[in-house]
C-alpha cells in the first residue's frame, strides 16, 4: 500500500502531451487512481473554464477531484461545483496593472469574464495562443480599464519573451507586497493575488481534505510549478521540464510525450 494519498498534476507539458492530448496510458492510470479513491488534483495557471474539458476527459465529473485554476487562486470540487477557495486581485490595483502593461512594447493584457477572454488586442498572436490553449473565445473591449470593474483572479500579459523578461522583475518590484507577478512561460507574465501560487493553494486543499503534505505527489514542468514541486512530499519533474523545476524535484519522470504521468502512478501506486 502506497504511503502517498493524493496526486497533483500540472496540465500543459505534464498531464497533456505536446499535442495537448491525454494519452490512453495516462488516462488508464488516472482512472485506476480514481477507482481506488485517491484524490486527483489539476493545478494550472489556466482559468477554470480552460481546465474543464481536460477534467471531464479524465473522468472528474463522475469520480470527483479538484481543479486549482489561476495558479491556485480558485479551488473547485469539479463533480459538485463547490468552490473550496477563491482569492482575487484587490480591485484597487486593477487599473494600475492595466496601465503598467500598456507601457510594455508589443504586448497585450487580458483577463477573463463570462467564459471569454477579454482584451483590447484580440489579434495579438499570444492572445490567440491563449485562446487556442484554453479553448475560450476572445472578446474585444474598447477600454479594458473601464470594463474591469469586477474581482479578477488573474491578469495575463503576453508578448515578446525578451521584452517580458526585462519587464517582469521591474513590475514585480513595483507591486512588491501587493501582488504576485511572475513569468509562467517566456511569453506570459501572470499577475495574481499576493500569496497565490500552487503550493499555497495545495496546502489549503490538503488541510481541507485531511491529507498530509508528505503524502502528496506533485508533477510539473514549468516555472509556475516550482513551488508545488518543492512543497510536495514527492516532487516530480517531467523529463521535458525547465531547469528550475528539475533543480527542486525529488524524482525525474519520463516526458509528457512518453506517458510520464502513467509511469509515475505505476511507480508510486503499484
Amino acid at each position: 500500500m502506497s504511503k502517498y494519498k493524493a496526486l497533483a498534476l500540472d496540465i500543459d507539458g505534464t498531464l497533456l502531451n505536446s499535442k495537448k492530448e491525454v494519452t490512453p496510458a495516462v488516462l488508464k492510470q488516472i482512472q485506476r487512481m480514481q477507482k481506488a479513491g485517491i484524490p486527483v488534483m489539476i493545478a494550472s495557471g489556466r482559468p477554470e473554464q480552460g481546465i474543464a474539458h481536460v477534467a471531464e476527459e479524465i473522468g472528474m465529473k463522475q469520480s470527483g477531484g479538484y481543479v486549482l485554476s489561476f495558479n491556485g487562486g480558485k479551488i473547485t470540487e469539479f463533480k459538485t461545483g463547490e468552490v473550496v477557495y477563491n482569492k482575487t486581485v484587490p480591485e484597487e490595483y486593477n487599473a494600475r496593472v492595466i496601465r503598467y502593461a500598456k507601457d510594455i512594447p508589443e504586448s497585450a493584457i487580458l483577463t477573463y469574464q463570462d467564459g471569454c477572454i477579454i482584451t483590447e488586442n484580440p489579434e495579438h498572436p499570444y492572445v490567440q495562443l491563449e485562446s487556442r490553449v484554453v479553448k475560450m473565445p476572445v472578446k474585444r473591449v474598447e477600454n479594458l480599464e473601464k470594463r474591469v470593474q469586477f474581482p479578477v483572479n488573474k491578469f495575463l500579459i503576453v508578448g515578446n519573451p525578451e521584452t517580458l523578461q526585462k519587464k517582469v522583475t521591474e513590475m514585480a518590484e513595483a507591486f512588491q507586497g501587493k501582488l504576485n507577478i511572475f513569468q509562467s512561460e517566456p511569453f506570459f507574465i501572470e499577475v495574481v493575488p499576493l500569496g497565490i501560487d500552487k503550493a499555497e493553494s495545495l496546502d489549503v486543499l490538503l488541510h481541507t481534505i485531511g491529507v498530509k503534505q508528505e503524502e502528496l505527489v506533485a508533477c510539473g514542468d514549468g516555472r509556475n510549478d516550482v513551488t508545488m514541486i518543492r512543497y510536495a512530499g514527492m516532487g516530480v519533474a517531467m523529463e521535458n521540464a525547465c531547469d528550475e523545476v528539475k533543480q527542486v524535484a525529488d524524482y525525474m519522470a519520463d516526458s509528457c510525450d512518453n506517458d510520464g504521468v502513467a509511469k509515475i502512478i505505476e511507480k508510486f501506486w503499484s
